[in-house]
């Protein structure tokens, strides 16, 4: 009884997150107000599917990476060899191990997922190159699964405008998103290609966005002549 009995259902586990990808002390904020939202799931989650652009490496189609597991100071996360072994019958789908090897846009997730999900979890990390929306919408499909199988999608906003502009081209990127409209470009947005194609399972799955946080370098650690826009969206 009390009080708690009398409080709304909670919301449902978030089945997908937009989230950024830089460096801690200027994007850091942002990604955990995403992270903080699986605080309930923590057990319940067993499998992240992880998506997002290449910044070193020309890939074409997406690729998975040929280690074992993926390492930080806060231990091993292993590589979900069941769900790769899904996708490898689509001609789209490659391993590459160079990759991977630098690839900031997926590495900087793992440590908030070691910190908010229970140990145990496994991994697929996709680094998205030159890829259709559809391909990308086929993958996420693929891997769906239940309330066990979180997708991520790494991306930041646009790059390099003064602070007032960016704001103005952040907001009308994320108005989209919210309204699950695909029509988003890399100017916009750095991990379009993975964005679109999650947009596409959305729309057609009948989800619903609710923006967590949108906010710019200028806000946490840079200067405002020339910054990065952040959101978090579930």
């Amino acid at each position: 009884g009390g009080a708690g009995a009398a409080e709304a259902a909670p919301r449902p586990c978030p089945k997908m997150l937009l989230v950024p990808h830089a460096g801690f002390i200027y994007s850091g904020p942002t990604a955990a107000a995403a992270y903080t939202l699986l605080a309930p799931w923590r057990e319940r989650i067993r499998r992240v599917v992880l998506l997002g652009p290449g910044h070193r490496v020309a890939v074409n189609g997406l690729a998975a990476p040929m280690t074992a597991a993926f390492e930080t100071p806060l231990g091993r996360v292993a590589i979900d060899r069941d769900a790769l072994a899904e996708l490898m019958p689509m001609p789209f789908v490659g391993l590459s191990e160079t990759a991977h090897e630098h690839e900031h846009s997926l590495e900087v997730q793992l440590p908030f997922l070691q910190a908010v999900l229970a140990p145990g979890f496994t991994l697929l990390p996709l680094v998205v190159g030159r890829a259709s929306e559809a391909e990308v919408a086929q993958v996420i499909d693929t891997l769906w699964g239940g309330d066990e199988t979180l997708v991520l999608i790494s991306s930041d906003l646009s790059h390099y405008h003064p602070y007032d502009e960016a704001q103005a081209i952040d907001r009308e990127t994320i108005d989209r998103v919210l309204g699950l409209d695909g029509r988003i470009g890399h100017e916009q947005a750095c991990g379009a290609t993975p964005l679109r194609g999650a947009l596409k399972v959305a729309r057609a799955r009948g989800l619903q966005a609710r923006l967590l946080d949108l906010r710019n370098s200028g806000d946490t650690a840079g200067d405002r002549s020339r910054v990065v826009g952040y959101a978090a969206v579930a």
